[in-house]
């Protein structure tokens, strides 16, 4: 059934309806647009073509997430290691053993649970309910119930239900942002689009689910439901994608696999050597099981987790939410960004910009602005006087232009605005606390309306005072609009449209005095092009007087006067354009992918900072070019208008091919399926989809582009901490096989017991590298370009100071191991001392571990506090060990006299002599610009030297 169904969907899929004429459309489909389906061939439709659903993605269910967190190279090992400790009856090792198992398991099956939902929100986005023609007359159905054939009727306020060949259509205008990323509502015809390759914001005949009818009236026929749609084709693409592994996932699991192929090595040494030696099998296992949990870094899951958890919180604090732990450090390593450009990088709510009146051009203010309007680089303050101009410094006042309209002044200015306010069919603007800023109303409409208000007009006082006679409503055919109201100074037309469509209605035009003039038509397109080049949606606005009740038919007049242009845009984040820029200095290639024409993306992209010659490639031409191809493009171009979900998910697919780590931001249902692609998507809290933010690893609290700089330093500096905590725990556990294996081909016998070698490893160690976790940013992270995502955590750099530390440790621990030996010591008091010269030595290396090459004096404990409480409490626990009964007999241990404090603590602090000197020669190398310092620790070289 289900395959029959899918059959039938893609044979639908399959048919470019757009391009079918509405009559074809109709025909093809066995449907009539007066009498719709009758009940019977519903039934039989949905039979055939099955429910008006997205299939939903089963998840895993909870025993499958917790079995995935013990498949893991590392708990392989461990587990192996209990076993074989239970089987010589070796109890209590066993048993601590396994409880760092499970508690690893459980932090891992906690975060994978809460962050697991990434389709099911597509779901929601379909409408519950939709109003179709069955049987002749309108009725309401659940979404679900809709089928192909069937006549959907859209009015302001519906939502689309399927993808719909539109039929009929009165001034009918959808708004498709959250699919296609257009930042105004779409008008829709019934008329076919003789291209099959045009992208749904060039298919005008056709409205798609999930999107919203805002103005206007329609008829249309269901030609694609559910999985068919193009949202359906979202969700699909979605599924396919698949989960993406995160770089630090990655590294990770290359190291924890290279350390437990050594573990194994080391093992087949331990056993084979052990038993040419003679030694007898129950040392060896215990000499196998030692060197296996010394070896291992078992605090190295938790404690990655927990400084995932440290920048999770860091982030939150600056506005950025993560869905998923591993992703965290993805952004430290990013290497290109591709932004949707609305709601993203800009604010996703129309608003006027510019105005060109009298000859001169004009800028608004912004909406924070107190006054009406500022001065533009070549042009006037809205109703300014000429002293201020000259002058620059002063606002205008906010009442002048609702003085000079109230006073009947033809100020080209004040006319334009209120012909803006008055042939308009928003009844007012929407409420300030309105965070996405749609309101009740047409945005356009809503735009002209806050100009004029900006500007000191009231729209209900104006409008009573200009009381409306007539109307010719908007329509897409004609251009215009324009209305016939009684004014103080009589009645007059005031008309509104396309600057083609007004002009040909006009005969002169308003010049700066205010006074009537000829009409200088090419003056005006010039200027109306001028501002479309800066990507503006250019309006004329014109008036004139006449003694009619009534327009004629569709008819304004043919001789009013053109007051002048507003120019409409979407406008960038004020921020934005810094963003961009920071992220461009940190090495982070940015792009911007947009539904919009390309001429508006080129005008936006220069604003942002892309350059004045920006390339623009448009979404068509990538469907024509070759995998080959678009991987050559995706490398010179940054900027792509008229793109589609399958574009942006092809363009994602190429930089990864390319070796990129690649982070991707949206907002709409189109970003699902390149947010889930990439290596970390960012989703727009604000504004954003469900869809949006449950396909991505980030969540921008603020909708704020701003916010990705921010996180890409916290990125980094969680990568750092990784790198930190990383060198810590494996120099300690080199110094612990040393002097494990010294012990089975040396003269002497274990230094530790597997107890006393988890308690250096999970308690007096434990404590400290979980502290290294909340080390703070270091300055120059953002200066410094990404690393090459093919570094590991341990590059030669880190692996040279491991093997020298390592070798360090072990002799030091072997020296006062043997010296104790020499003294006639019980082996209970020899490996006590030794066991705490490991702790001393952690005492002292975690100092070292905080910068790969800063002097630790550089680096302060009270930058860090937890350290030093942890420093503290680790040491505390080390002789609550030695002196506490209980503990005496789970770890074998006895107290020290404090002459062997003394030369543990001596011993244990060389560490920090060598490594400062070692420090010493890595600065003077950095300086002479050769070193091979991580990058992350670079920057840090200024940190903190306050």
């Amino acid at each position: 059934m289900a395959e029959r169904e899918k059959s039938n969907r893609e044979e639908i899929q399959d048919l470019p309806w757009h391009t079918r004429s509405a009559e074809d459309a109709l025909q093809e489909l066995e449907t009539d647009l007066e009498q719709g389906l009758t009940a019977q061939e519903a039934e039989e439709r949905l039979e055939r073509y099955g429910p008006n659903t997205i299939e939903r993605r089963e998840a895993d269910p909870a025993w499958r997430v917790l079995l995935r967190q013990f498949l893991d190279p590392l708990i392989y090992i461990l587990l192996l290691a209990a076993a074989v400790s239970f089987a010589f009856q070796e109890i209590v090792d066993a048993a601590v053993i396994l409880a760092v198992v499970v508690l690893n398991a459980g932090i891992g099956f906690s975060q994978e649970w809460r962050a697991r939902k990434a389709i099911e929100s597509l779901q929601e986005m379909t409408a519950p309910k939709a109003r179709v023609v069955r049987d002749g007359e309108e009725t309401e159905i659940d979404g679900d119930q809709v089928v192909p054939g069937d006549i959907v009727v859209l009015k302001a306020g519906a939502s689309v239900p399927a993808d719909v060949r539109i039929v009929r259509a009165r001034d009918l205008r959808v708004d498709e942002s959250a699919l296609t990323g257009e930042s105004h509502p779409v008008s829709k015809e019934d008329s076919a689009v003789d291209d099959e390759q045009a992208v749904p914001g060039d298919q005008v005949g056709m409205a798609f689910s999930g999107t919203t009818a805002v103005r206007g009236r329609g008829r249309g026929v269901v030609v694609r439901t559910g999985d068919a749609s193009e949202l359906g084709k979202i969700a699909e693409a979605a599924h396919s994608v698949g989960e993406v592994k995160t770089p630090i996932q990655e590294k990770m699991e290359h190291l924890a696999k290279l350390i437990g192929i050594a573990i194994a090595v080391l093992a087949v040494i331990v056993v084979a050597g052990g038993s040419l030696l003679g030694i007898p099998l129950d040392e060896i296992v215990r000499t196998a099981v030692a060197l296996t949990v010394g070896a291992v870094p078992e605090a190295l899951p938790i404690v990655l987790t927990v400084t995932l958890a440290v920048g999770v919180q860091r982030m939150a604090k600056r506005n950025a939410i993560m869905r998923s732990l591993p992703a965290v450090e993805t952004l430290g390593s990013t290497t290109v960004v591709g932004s949707d450009k609305t709601g993203t990088l800009t604010v996703n709510r129309m608003t006027v910009g510019a105005v060109w009146a009298g000859g001169e051009r004009h800028r608004l203010r912004g909406r924070d602005d107190e006054a009406g309007a500022e001065a533009g680089e070549d042009g006037d303050e809205a109703g300014a006087d000429e002293e201020e101009e000259d002058d620059g410094g002063e606002a205008a006042d906010v009442h002048e232009v609702a003085d000079q309209v109230a006073e009947g002044q033809t100020d080209p200015v004040a006319m334009t605005l209120l012909t803006g306010l008055l042939a308009n069919e928003s009844e007012s603007l929407p409420d300030e606390d309105d965070e996405d800023g749609g309101g009740g109303g047409d945005p356009t409409e809503n735009a002209l309306l806050e100009a004029a208000v900006r500007a000191g007009l009231d729209i209900n006082e104006t409008r009573e005072s200009h009381g409306q006679v007539d109307i010719i409503p908007f329509e897409s055919e004609r251009q215009f609009m324009a209305t016939i109201n009684e004014t103080p100074e009589g009645r007059r037309v005031f008309l509104k449209g396309s600057p083609e469509a007004v002009l040909e209605h006009c005969a002169h035009e308003l010049g700066p005095d205010g006074e009537a003039r000829d009409l200088d038509a090419d003056a005006v397109r010039e200027a109306a092009s001028a501002l479309a080049d800066e990507g503006y949606r250019v309006l004329a606005m014109a008036y004139g007087d006449t003694d009619a009740e009534s327009f004629d038919g569709d008819d304004p007049g043919a001789d009013l006067v053109l007051a002048g242009l507003q120019g409409l845009e979407d406008p960038i984040r004020p921020e934005a354009a810094d963003a961009v820029a920071q992220a461009q200095r940190a090495g982070i290639r940015v792009l911007m992918l947009t539904g919009d024409h390309a001429r508006t993306a080129r005008a936006i992209a220069r604003q942002l900072g892309f350059g004045d010659d920006v390339r623009v490639e448009e979404g068509r031409n990538l469907a024509e070019r070759s995998d080959e191809e678009v991987a050559e493009l995706v490398k010179e171009v940054d900027v792509y208008a008229r793109v589609s979900p399958q574009h942006k998910l092809r363009l994602v697919e190429a930089l990864k091919e390319q070796g990129h780590v690649v982070g991707v931001t949206g907002d709409g249902v189109n970003d699902a399926p390149a947010l889930r692609a990439a290596h970390i998507g960012i989703a727009m809290g604000k504004i954003g989809t469900d869809a949006a933010r449950e396909a991505s690893e980030m969540v921008l609290a603020d909708d704020n582009f701003a916010s990705i700089t921010n996180a890409i330093e916290e990125g980094r500096v969680v990568f750092a901490n990784v790198r930190k905590v990383t060198y810590f725990l494996l120099s300690t556990g080199i110094g612990l096989v040393l002097t494990i294996l010294s012990s089975l081909f040396g003269p002497w016998p274990l230094p530790y017991v597997a107890a006393q070698v988890l308690w250096i490893n999970l308690v007096t160690n434990g404590l400290q590298d979980v502290a290294l976790a909340f080390e703070g940013g270091e300055p120059g992270l953002l200066d410094e370009p990404p690393r090459d995502p093919e570094e590991g955590v341990l590059n030669s750099f880190v692996l040279w100071r491991l093997a020298w530390v390592g070798i360090l440790i072990a002799t030091g621990t072997m020296a006062v191991f043997w010296w104790m030996l020499q003294q006639d010591a019980s082996i209970e008091l020899a490996r006590s001392v030794a066991m705490t010269q490991m702790v001393m030595f952690q005492f002292f290396h975690v100092l070292n571990a905080r910068s790969l090459h800063q002097s630790f004096v550089k680096v302060p404990l009270r930058n860090n506090r937890f350290l030093f409480v942890a420093m503290i409490l680790a040491l505390l626990a080390h002789i609550g060990a030695l002196h506490l009964p209980f503990m005496q007999a789970l770890f074998s241990t006895v107290p020290l006299a404090w002459e062997q404090w003394l030369m543990v603590v001596a011993v244990g602090a060389t560490i920090i002599v060598v490594a400062e000197i070692d420090k010493f020669f890595i600065r003077r190398r950095m300086a002479r610009g050769d070193g091979d310092a991580p990058r992350e620790e670079a920057g840090s070289e200024h940190a903190e030297e306050d």
